[in-house]
């Protein structure tokens, strides 16, 4: 799936380190995921399999939009289109889109978490011990180019807590089992309708695998998350509801090409592994033909951006790419504004 010629630019250390991205990434979270799980087997009792998410009723009809909290959604602000056109199918939240969610004044029908780190993620559901050295040890909000309605982190963090604790109870959540304790700590005290399932480390048939091994120690399902919570409710739609016609918002992968580097997720680790002034040698620059516009992207987004073109070439239902943004786009996907999507899978239902 990789992009050549005039389609991609710069990069050249960048495009080495996608192919590395899963050794890479098995290596900095596998041991915590695993850790994680063994944490979490206490709490899985206050919840169920996500197997028993087939059962629920999410959403009218057969599709759903996924809206993530790529930097398109200041830009182009999906929440308004889908209440204003007045969709009935499953919306379908992540992590750090749920307070984007809630702040408009909708309750999404799924909510989605995976990362295995905790003191950002607990963040987005509101951190109860939020604090001054918190604050200090990670500039991750204040710099962040997702939902800037964080920079503002004190006032952030107490309507997060606010929202969480006064619609927790009405949000189902599908929750990796590697998740940080201190998330599901927080999930579990807002009363969240809780769907347990194993997060796909590697490959399960493989009897000694990591993931094998969870789902004999857990019974839990394994779901293959696509390295990213984007990629994991785009999962959730697609196979666990069984939904045909799945948008995706908010999945940018990638930054608009007026984001400073330092606005990036990844901008320390890129600083540490090559310097401030060799930055150009990590970042990747993609046009994107159908905007006639150019994103740039870090290892980590170009990486997941090939798992889920992967994903979405082998899967069942017809995948829209409604961000008006970024770089998602192949022969898997139809790339299409948000409100064409709606005219076909708005208040009437879905149309093939």
């Amino acid at each position: 799936m990789a992009l050549v010629g005039d389609d991609e630019r710069g990069g050249g250390l960048g495009r080495k380190l996608v192919a590395e991205m899963h050794a890479l990434t098995h290596h900095r979270h596998g041991a915590i995921a695993i850790n994680n799980a063994a944490l979490n087997k206490a709490a899985f009792g206050q919840g169920r399999s996500l197997a028993a998410l087939r059962d629920e009723i999410v959403g009218e009809g057969e599709s759903a939009i996924v809206i993530a909290a790529g930097p398109s959604i200041r830009r182009h602000d999906p929440i308004k289109a889908i209440k204003e056109s007045g969709y009935r199918g499953a919306v379908i939240a992540t992590d750090s889109a749920i307070g984007y969610c809630l702040r408009n004044g909708v309750v999404p029908d799924l909510a989605v978490t995976v990362d295995p780190t905790g003191p950002r993620i607990v963040r987005w559901f509101g951190d109860p011990d939020l604090s001054p050295q918190k604050l200090a040890e990670d500039d991750y909000f204040v710099r962040q180019d997702l939902d800037t309605f964080f920079a503002n982190q004190m006032r952030a963090n107490e309507e997060q807590l606010r929202l969480f604790d006064r619609f927790g109870k009405s949000i189902r959540i599908a929750i990796s089992t590697a998740s940080s304790p201190a998330v599901v700590r927080r999930v579990l005290d807002t009363g969240m309708d809780v769907f347990w399932w194993n997060p796909m480390l590697d490959d399960p048939d493989e009897p000694d695998s990591p993931t094998a091994r969870l789902q004999r120690e857990n019974g839990m399902p394994a779901v293959n998350a696509g390295g990213n919570v984007g990629s994991a409710c785009w999962m959730m739609a697609s196979a666990v509801l069984e939904k045909r016609q799945v948008a995706l918002t908010g999945v940018d992968f990638s930054y608009y090409d007026d984001t400073p580097y330092s606005a990036t997720q990844y901008y320390h680790e890129a600083v540490a592994l090559v310097g401030k002034d060799n930055l150009d040698s990590v970042y990747m620059r993609v046009h994107n033909p159908y905007l006639n516009a150019w994103f740039y992207t870090d290892p980590a987004y170009m990486w997941y951006r090939e798992c889920l073109l992967e994903m979405t070439a082998d899967a069942d239902c017809v995948t829209w790419n409604c961000t008006e943004g970024g770089i998602l786009f192949g022969d898997s996907v139809r790339f299409a504004p948000l409100a064409e999507f709606l005219k076909f899978n708005g208040t009437k239902g879905p149309q093939s």
